[in-house]
This record gives structure tokens, C-alpha cells and sequence, in this order.
């Protein structure tokens, strides 16, 4: 899940009042380069809420390839997280200055001082938020085209932190590194068979613990794959919807878990291993 603190729409307040009139058991809040929202819903979460385990998600890359590196029970306020985390938006800010330098050369994008102070005192501000600044200014009539047809034009030098250095910064700070929707790679890319099989060994030479095997985005076949993989290579299993509030159409808690009839036996670990197995009782 992901919330303004990232590319979500939703306060971490408001995630947790909806998880809670869900009815869900247990949930994490995975902003993108950040652990900020999750150090917050530890401060308000009450003791009869649903069961919060800190998350964060890393947007990482290698001569492999790109990959989303999750964070699951780790100290927010260890400082290997808190450095990864800043390397990250470091990272973000830059392309964040790049991009606007770009809109503003080549199709004369320009926007109210006051609106570029606010960006660059979000968290973690990225391509939707700019894009909705293009609707807003009538530059674009979606925020869609305005990705697709002005701000992608921008093909910058890959700059993300390596898979090894996000790893790393979980483990150090007492958590779990998975590897999210494992067969998407970058942009419409499907990472398959094979393919799929070497990029998870890969990771797993840094550290990789566990794959999320159930995802709002995949097919049964693919949540099939990734569950066998896991199961081969004895990681654990994690289940995740991707929710961005209205930035994107996918449901709270929708993660493709309840296609199965029983809880997988790698879930079931890491749902021991981080203290959570409380959330298994029927």
C-alpha cells in the first residue's frame, strides 16, 4: 500500500481507517523510498487495530535489470534503513529537477513558484505528481497523457539504488528484503520461466528472502510461478495489493491471496518469523 508520503492518495491515517473497515488482520504501508508513514501509523495505531508490520518499497536497478525491493518488519528508525531511504529520495529529486528543466525547454511547462515549492517539499514527489500539475495548468488533459506524452520523452541515465545496497539496508536494520511483483520488470516488461528463475537467484546472492507471490496485477498463472519459485528455493511468501488510493485501479486488500484454499507454507514462515502468526488463528 502506498500513501501520500509516496505516489499514494490517502493519508496514512486513512489507510488505516479503511484497513480497519475492511476488516483486514494485518497490513503494511510499502511508500516507495520512504518509511516515514509507517513510523506514523506506529505512533496512532491503537491496540485493538489490525496488525501493522513496517514496510518500505525500493525502486532499485543493475546491469540485470530494474526491480521493486520490499521491506517487510524492519526498525524504522535503524540507520541503514534511514540512509537507503535518503539515497533513494536523493535519487528522486534529482530526476524530479531533471524532468521539470525538461518540460520547461522543450514545451515551454512552466509552473507558479509556489506550486514548485511544494513539490520539492513533498517526500517523495515523482511523475504523477508532476503530471497532475500539467492537468492542473492545462498543459495535458490527463494525467496519463501527460506522462506518456510529454515527461517520458525525457530518457535520462539510469540513476536507482542497486538491488545489493537496498538489501543490505533492510537486513541491517533488522527486516525482511522480497522482491515485489516479481514477473514485471520495467515498463511492460514480463519476466518469466527462465528468466525469472536466474533474476530471483541473483537477488538471492545479496540477501533476498522472500517473493511476493500473490499480487492484485497477476493472472493465476503467474501467481502459480512465483509460488513455485518460492517454494524451490525455500523464501518466504508475501502477499500485496499495490494500492494507491485514486492514483491507480486496484482495491484495498485486493491481493489474489484468497484464489488459494490454504495458506501457503511460505506465508505461514514469514507471518512466524516477524511475529505476526497471530493473523492465522480462524
Amino acid at each position: 500500500m502506498h500513501s501520500v508520503v509516496s505516489d499514494g492518495t490517502d493519508t496514512p491515517q486513512e489507510i488505516l481507517e479503511k484497513v480497519k473497515a475492511a476488516g483486514m488482520a494485518l497490513f503494511s504501508l510499502t511508500d516507495h523510498d520512504a518509511v516515514k508513514g509507517s513510523g506514523m501509523l506506529l505512533k496512532i495505531r491503537g491496540e485493538d487495530d489490525p496488525h501493522l508490520l513496517p514496510g518500505v518499497e525500493f525502486s532499485c536497478r543493475d546491469n540485470e535489470g530494474k526491480y521493486h525491493i520490499l521491506g517487510y518488519g524492519y526498525d524504522p528508525e535503524a540507520p541503514s534503513i534511514l540512509d537507503t531511504v535518503q539515497m533513494g529520495h536523493s535519487l528522486r529529486m534529482q530526476k524530479v529537477m531533471a524532468r521539470l528543466e525538461y518540460l520547461k525547454t522543450t514545451f515551454g511547462v512552466v509552473f507558479p513558484e509556489e506550486e514548485l515549492q511544494r513539490l520539492m517539499l513533498m517526500d517523495n514527489p515523482g511523475k504523477p505528481h508532476i503530471g497532475n500539475l500539467m492537468v492542473k495548468y492545462g498543459y495535458a488533459k490527463t494525467k496519463e497523457e501527460a506522462i506518456n506524452d510529454f515527461i517520458d520523452g525525457l530518457h535520462m541515465p539510469s540513476k536507482y539504488i542497486r538491488p545489493e545496497q537496498a538489501i543490505e539496508g533492510i537486513i541491517k536494520a533488522g527486516g525482511i528484503p522480497v522482491l515485489a511483483h516479481p514477473a514485471f520488470g520495467s515498463g511492460g516488461e514480463l519476466i518469466v520461466g527462465d528468466d525469472l528463475d536466474r533474476r530471483v537467484r541473483h537477488l538471492m546472492d545479496f540477501g533476498l528472502r522472500g517473493m511476493e507471490a500473490f499480487y492484485s496485477g497477476f493472472s493465476p498463472k503467474l501467481c502459480t510461478e512465483a509460488l513455485a519459485l518460492a517454494e524451490k528455493y525455500h523464501l518466504f511468501v508475501t502477499a500485496g495489493s499495490d494500492y494507491h488510493g485514486m492514483n491507480k485501479l486496484v482495491e484495498l486488500g485486493d491481493t489474489k491471496l484468497e484464489t488459494v484454499d490454504e495458506v501457503p507454507e511460505g506465508l505461514v514462515r514469514f507471518l512466524q518469523e516477524t511475529g505476526m502468526e497471530d493473523v492465522l488463528v480462524p
